[in-house]
């Protein structure tokens, strides 16, 4: 989903800042007498995504892919946990290099959300008028997705927070008319569509605010004719990990996000 969805998004060409520009992009892939093996995307500053046909690994596919990327900087790998480690073995051998783990992550599917989830309060897309907070969530929305850290910027300039209301993936989720939580949409395919963005803040948690904001647009998903929602999580968090299952997510597979030194 991540490659397809932001080739998707390059193609479409309505946002080309930071990453989304395809222009700096690495996309390739290695194949033999019996079609596609491997497939790599790069979206520089991030790491290379790989996927592996059918997840076979194959030593001699990896070993053309990492002969074809010698002329490239390479920061990381994310992939499917097994594929990621032998890549990265594999990759920092050659360079003299090491690599370390930055995230432990899972990856879920959701084809009915679980009847028995109380759903409350109200979801809403999110709007001009959230911008008195909306950008101090986002902040602390990817300070704590970066490992745990409780540091985060002040946001200076409003330019890339209206873009992302434009977007209308984003929703906040209000409990008596008071905002005080958020999820949203990633990247959609014909069939699937992503979840992220879910965040609240510290002096709202243990509400079930959350739960109910994820459990109302995973749904909104599926009505939508979405055959599925599928999300990553990281297991260092288990309480995300929790509130997930109980809504209907069901674990596909492990993967990792790993940084060369």
């Amino acid at each position: 989903m991540i490659m397809l969805g932001n080739i998707i998004i390059g193609h479409k060409g309505t946002d080309t800042t930071g990453w989304r520009n395809p222009s700096n992009w690495l996309m390739a892939t290695v194949s033999d007498a019996n079609g596609i093996q491997l497939t790599a995307l790069m979206t520089p500053p991030h790491n290379i995504t790989l996927y592996a046909t059918d997840n076979e690994i194959k030593p001699t596919v990896i070993d053309c892919l990492i002969n074809g990327l010698e002329n490239r900087e390479i920061p990381g790998v994310m992939s499917e946990k097994a594929l990621a480690e032998y890549f990265a073995h594999e990759y920092t051998v050659r360079k003299g290099l090491t690599f370390a783990t930055v995230m432990d992550q899972r990856i879920y599917e959701l084809t009915t959300v679980n009847p028995d989830i109380k759903q409350f309060g109200v979801v809403r897309l999110l709007e001009e008028k959230d911008m008195p907070f909306f950008p101090y969530w986002v902040e602390s929305f990817h300070a704590a997705e970066s490992y745990g850290k409780t540091e985060m910027p002040v946001p200076q300039d409003a330019g890339h927070y209206t873009h992302q209301i434009l977007t209308k993936k984003l929703y906040v989720f209000e409990d008596n008319g008071v905002p005080v939580s958020m999820a949203g949409y990633t990247r959609t395919l014909q069939t699937a569509i992503g979840v992220a963005f879910v965040y609240t803040p510290p002096y709202y948690r243990k509400k079930g605010y959350a739960t109910s904001c994820v459990a109302q647009i995973s749904q909104m998903a599926l009505d939508k004719g979405f055959a599925k929602c599928v999300l990553y999580t990281d297991l260092a968090n288990p309480t995300s990990n929790s509130i997930y299952q109980k809504i209907g997510y069901v674990p596909i597979c492990d993967s990792l996000m790993l940084k060369f030194e």
